[in-house]
Parts: structure tokens; sequence; C-alpha cells
């Protein structure tokens, strides 16, 4: 029990009064207490698990990645994230055990109470997603175009977010970590991650701790909403804010729920043609009051390569999609451009 906890008992008993319709979470009431001080509340017990099921804020940079050594790859294994991501597997990703299985919800509720409390001081408008590939590359051109689309929205008052892994989704985070500084320095900061250019590579975390350290601090935030299910790809840690879930489907509803300013896709594949397709339904049903604008990076990429974008446009003209705010840029600030449009 948390010493708060302790000290409110002790307060009401000293007072002789009772807690009527309470939930106490993870706490362990003594069982000395008179049972008729604790009427009709809600009691959750402290449950057994690598992670706090009742967790009141987001995770950090400190409380997933605290006892990451820079210069010493392995050490990833001793940090909080992949200790939480050993558990998951060795639980199962569909868990039996009704406690593994209600630890996990009751952890993403809690996260996701969190999440809403800490968009609170957020316009909704301003809260913009980029969606794209986690295998891209930090030496591709469109890596630092990302990063330059996220670092000018995050200047003009933009919070930007991602599902907080690698690729277009670290880009975001990078270049919300990097404004208030000059574009040298972006550049700086992206040739030094290159030396690592794919996730993959064994030295991909310890790149990011090495521009961490050159540039220890951000006066901007960005929020990450990564999930232990796609746990092999480390999640960022220019993430200033991190939302992760165990549900893969919750962590997917949450992201593109909250970017209420907009969603922009960068080049991607499967799991980024499913976010265009999920958007499109919030919008053509207005499933939030209204639709945000769905801004498409790369226009070769999305009328060659993944032909969506003419694919979108002929059920927009057919009339089979309704509220779709579409559009498509091939460069930075045609994409600033169209989201600032709508938040004005």
């Amino acid at each position: 029990m948390s010493n708060i906890v302790k000290e409110l008992l002790s307060y009401y008993l000293a007072i002789e009064k009772t807690f009527i319709d309470c939930i106490f979470l993870g706490c362990n009431i003594p069982k000395s207490l008179d049972k008729e001080i604790i009427i009709e509340s809600l009691v959750f017990p402290q449950i057994d698990a690598p992670f706090n099921p009742f967790k009141s804020s987001l995770y950090t940079i400190q409380s997933l990645f605290g006892n990451y050594q820079l210069g010493n790859p392995e050490s990833y294994e001793k940090t909080q994230d992949k200790i939480i991501y050993n558990h998951y597997i060795k639980s199962g990703k569909e868990a039996n055990d009704i406690k593994e299985t209600l630890s996990r919800r009751l952890h993403d509720h809690s996260i996701t109470d969190a999440l809403y409390d800490f968009l609170d001081k957020f316009e909704e408008k301003k809260v913009v997603a980029i969606m794209g590939g986690h295998s891209l590359l930090r030496n591709d051109d469109n890596y630092f175009v990302v990063a330059k689309i996220s670092k000018q929205l995050t200047e003009d008052g933009y919070l930007m977010i991602s599902g907080g892994g690698p690729g277009a989704m670290e880009a975001t985070h990078v270049g919300a970590w990097m404004a208030g500084k000059t574009d040298d320095d972006l550049i700086k900061v992206i040739k030094k991650l290159s030396e690592a250019p794919s996730y993959k590579d064994k030295l991909w975390l310890d790149k990011s701790f090495e521009v961490l350290k050159d540039y220890p601090t951000s006066n901007y935030e960005s929020l990450g909403i990564p999930t232990w299910l796609y746990g092999h790809e480390l999640p960022t840690p220019f993430a200033t804010s991190i939302a992760k879930y165990f549900a893969n489907s919750v962590r997917e509803d949450s992201l593109l729920a909250i970017a209420k300013g907009g969603v922009i896709f960068a080049p991607g594949s499967a799991g980024t043609i499913q976010e265009i397709f999920q958007e499109i339904t919030q919008n053509h049903y207005l499933s939030f009051g209204y639709a945000s604008p769905m801004v498409f990076l790369n226009s070769s990429y999305w009328t060659d390569n993944r032909p969506i974008y003419p694919l979108i446009e002929k059920m927009v003209s057919e009339n089979k999609f309704q509220n779709i705010i579409l559009s498509k840029c091939d460069n930075s600030n045609e994409v600033v451009t169209e989201i600032k449009k709508f938040s004005l």
C-alpha cells in the first residue's frame, strides 16, 4: 500500500470516518481494519506481475529504459521494457491465465486513462499523427522528410504522435525532439543515427542514446503509442511520453481516435494500409463529431507503388466515402500547409 493510502486510512480512522463507494487499486488493506470502515467499495489487490496494472501515468524514457547503459547494447535486457516483454512472451501473447489477462486489461485501461489526462493540456485539433513503415531506414530520404515535418509542426504548437516504434514512427519523434534547434542539428542527428540504419541493427538503440547524450533535453513534447505485441521492434526513446499497450487493437484505435488534427501517411505496407482504412471509416461516419485531414506523403508511392490514393478518390467520387479530406504531398512544406489549413 502506498504511503498516501496509509495516511488517508489513518486519518479517517482517527476521525471515525468511513470509505463509501471507493475504488482501491493495488492496495493491501490491513486485516485488522474494521470491515465497517470500507463500505460498498471495490478493492483490487496487488497482482504479482513485472508491470503495474494500476499505472497512474504514462511511461517515459527513464521508466522504460532506465537501466540502459550507453555503449552496452546488451544492457537493454535489464530494462523494464524488455523485462515486461519477456514476461509477455513467456505468459503467451494470448495468455490463458485469468490473472495475467486481467492484469493486462487493467494495465491498458490505466494507460488509456493516463493518456487522456495527458491530452487535456493540448488543443484537440492540434494533435497530429504520422503513420508509416517500421522498416523505413534512417538514411532514407523519407526519414528526413518525416522528421522535418514533425519538427515544423511541433515548433508551431502541434503535439506529434505515432505508433512509437522504429522507421517513420521514430522519425516523428526525432523531429519533435529537435524542435527549436537548427535544421543543421537535425541533419547531424540523423547522420549519427544512420550509423545503425535499421531497427534490426545491434546498435540501433545505442545510437539513439548517443544522440540523447549530445542533445539531452527538449523543450517540446511528443507521444509514442507502441505495443508489446510488436515488442521485437524497440520503442523509440525520443518520445517524451509513451503509452505502451499489451492489446494492439486498443493501441491502434487509441492512436487514430486522438489524432483529431489529422493523419499523415508516409510510405508503408500492411500496417499503414490498415490504418488508412481505419481512418477512412472514422471520418466517413464522423465517429468523433467531425472529419480530419488525411495527408499522403510521396505521391508516386501512393498512386503507383501502392495505388491506394486513386482507389479512395474513386470511392469518394462515387459517393461511397463521405466526409473525406484528402490530399497528397511531396515535401514537408506542402504537408505542413495541409495540416495547418484544418486547425486554423
